[in-house]
């Protein structure tokens, strides 16, 4: 019997998604299923960190199917003791699946970017699902029913795989192409033969999930740093930190470009009050924003937690100022790529660039 461990989260702080909906229809569909017999469904609700370990040593399932929200880079959002977003990172999730790769066969994330985690659990897991971008609650809803209706029919998962983005697809839902699979063939499941295995990491198409080139097609700026050189692609929305740096190249912003030469120097003053202001200012300016929901739920995240990262710091330490410098950065970082991934941004575009930039001066990062 293969056990299903449902997770869900959906902290108060954050927008209201139909999970309830998502694991009722999973059950419905696992239910009415010739092999019914051969599942088990566990379902933990409002999820913290503690409850995340805790499933996993007490019902040791075959599969995790992981619904709520995903923050990029920065991990997966569960709950604190407050029902408030607590995010886990994407490299604790990874050590923590290490820990369980001989019974769980295959790991479904189905929040948004959740792709991050899903590549690095994939070091572990011989088959994970992640969405490389927002996924609404529809797709969310209606990939999960053909996944686990292919599943109750005895498919493999990547055949579950192909089925649930079909199902995406059938319904009209411009969102089929938002889940991706990472799969190995480390052993055989179901009833497909070891030569029948993918090796490969795929997407609904027929075309392999893109494999990075060693010599990528893409302009680079070069950060000086003493005598170390890095190159870092401008258009990634990245943001640099380091000690006293001298940085020069064009600041990306969503209409223009402006070329600009900034000097951080380490060993500043930490200006919380004014860094506290300013990030305050630009979730704000998101929060206003006419972009969607799910977008301004995850900038809006980064900078909660960046809020939460800078309050904590006590500015007389020089290492506890500097680990919160980086953390800030990392949000920061993501807050950007967001902002240049939404596509009606014209009305906070000017209005929240500016913020970041005033921030990047004040935290001594630089924007790329």
């Amino acid at each position: 019997m293969k056990k299903i461990l449902i997770l869900s989260a959906n902290p108060k702080d954050t927008n209201k998604l139909r999970l309830d909906e998502e694991v009722r229809e999973i059950q419905a569909a696992l239910k009415r299923a010739n092999n019914r017999e051969q599942f088990e469904i566990v379902t933990e609700w409002a999820v913290r960190v503690d409850d995340l370990r805790r499933a996993l040593l007490d019902h040791e399932p075959t599969i995790v199917h992981f619904c709520g929200h995903g923050s990029g880079s920065t991990g997966l959002a569960l709950e604190n003791n407050f029902g408030q977003m607590q995010l886990v990172s994407t490299e604790s999730l990874a050590k923590l699946f290490k820990l369980f790769k001989n019974t769980v066969e295959c790991v479904l994330l189905n929040a948004c970017y959740s792709e991050a985690q899903a590549e690095a659990i994939y070091q572990h897991i011989d088959y994970v699902i992640g969405m490389n971008r927002t996924i609404g609650d529809r797709a969310a809803i209606e990939f999960a029913v053909g996944f686990y209706d292919a599943l109750g029919a005895g498919r493999t998962y990547e055949d579950c795989f192909e089925v649930g983005c079909a199902s995406v697809d059938l319904e009209g839902i411009p969102e089929s192409e938002t889940p991706v699979l990472r799969a190995r063939s480390r052993f055989s499941h179901q009833h497909k033969s070891s030569d029948q295995q993918k090796t490969e990491p795929k997407t609904n198409q027929t075309n392999t999930f893109p494999i990075e080139s060693p010599t990528p097609i893409k302009e680079k700026t070069n950060i000086m740093n003493g005598s170390t050189t890095q190159n870092i692609d401008k258009r990634s929305g990245g943001i640099y930190f380091g000690d006293s740096a001298t940085v020069q190249g064009d600041v990306v912003g969503r209409d223009k470009i402006v070329t600009t030469t900034t000097t951080t120097t380490s060993g500043e003053v930490f200006p919380k009050d004014e860094i506290l202001q300013l990030l305050a200012e630009l979730k704000t300016s998101i929060k206003e924003a006419s972009i969607d929901e799910d977008e301004k739920d995850i900038a809006t995240g980064q900078i909660a937690a960046a809020i939460s990262e800078t309050k904590k710091v006590d500015v007389k330490n020089s290492q506890e100022t500097q680990e919160t410098q980086e953390k800030i950065s990392k949000y920061l970082a993501d807050t950007k790529t967001i902002l240049d991934r939404v596509k009606d941004i014209g009305e906070i575009g000017s209005k929240a660039f500016s913020i970041l930039t005033k921030l990047a001066k004040l935290i001594g990062i630089t924007i790329i």
